[in-house]
């Protein structure tokens, strides 16, 4: 398990292009039959992947970072499929899991096993987990049920869909905000107008980004940004006081993860376009 430190506006601001990649983008996940963990500073978050194709594994226990007899002892996990079918045995429950579908673990899950349904078509879950301080149940969620939002536009080059999984009125958990957005063809533009949210730190992983094709991520106070060139199946740990839009060169989809103060997913402080430098 990777570790990854917290930064602050200034020293973030002083940083280089070598520097942010190292501090705040995650490159090694979806890789064939292995776990892929980053352990952010920012709320003790835990991103990660797992693509299961020639065998079925099972959550490994990470005991020198988490000093805990598994890994779900002290936390709770989100993990959404972006990939071919699979199934998912949370402590001797199988979920059927299809692409864009969710499912949550709660604090005290023991067992979490990952297997494709077809190797030629494999699984490819990104994973998020934080500290947890109750049991909350264990539940799939389809993407069918995630209340989708259709938001943004053609003429603002954003228009797009966004699904919700683990929220204050859908799936719930202690600390976790977690769900998709999925940008309709000819849009590249995500979360315009910018904002941040002191109370909660965010992920992004993006996902169906074209072989050639890039998004360029933005990052950093409104007034002091930064830039990250993003590849598919490459994460992005945000800080709370950091805004995080992006555009692409072509549509994609990325997975938003948040924890910290509260579970309201329309917590946001918001700014101008105008007002970005």
């Amino acid at each position: 398990m990777n570790q990854r430190y917290a930064q602050g506006p200034k020293e973030v601001a002083a940083l280089s292009t070598a520097e942010l990649r190292e501090n705040f983008l995650v490159e090694d996940l979806m890789q064939a039959d292995q776990f892929n963990f980053t352990y952010s500073h920012y709320d003790r978050a835990i991103i990660g992947s797992v693509s299961p194709v020639s065998q079925t594994l099972e959550l490994p226990n990470n005991y020198e970072n988490l000093r805990s007899d598994y890994f779900l002892e002290r936390r709770e996990m989100g993990m959404i499929n972006v990939g071919g079918d699979a199934e998912v045995t949370v402590d001797g429950t199988t979920f059927s899991v299809s692409k864009l579908d969710a499912v949550y673990a709660g604090k005290g899950v023991k067992s979490v096993t990952f297997r494709s349904i077809s190797a030629e078509d494999p699984a490819k879950f990104f994973i998020y987990s934080v500290p947890a301080h109750h049991a909350y149940p264990t539940r799939l969620m389809k993407k069918e049920e995630a209340s989708p939002l259709e938001i943004g536009s053609k003429e603002t080059a954003n228009e797009r869909t966004v699904y919700k999984y683990i929220h204050l009125e859908g799936i719930q958990s202690c600390q976790m905000v977690m769900g998709l957005t999925v940008l309709k063809p000819g849009s590249v533009w995500n979360t315009m107008p910018s904002h941040v949210h002191d109370r909660r730190m965010e992920s992004y992983f993006y996902f169906d980004v074209p072989q050639g094709q890039i998004v360029l991520h933005l990052m950093g106070q409104p007034q002091e940004t930064r830039h990250l060139v993003v590849q598919n199946h490459q994460a992005i740990i945000s800080p709370p006081w950091s805004i995080h839009s992006g555009s692409g060169t072509t549509a994609y989809g990325f997975i938003w993860a948040m924890a910290g103060e509260n579970l309201v997913y329309s917590d946001m402080d918001t700014f101008p376009v105008s007002e970005l430098r």
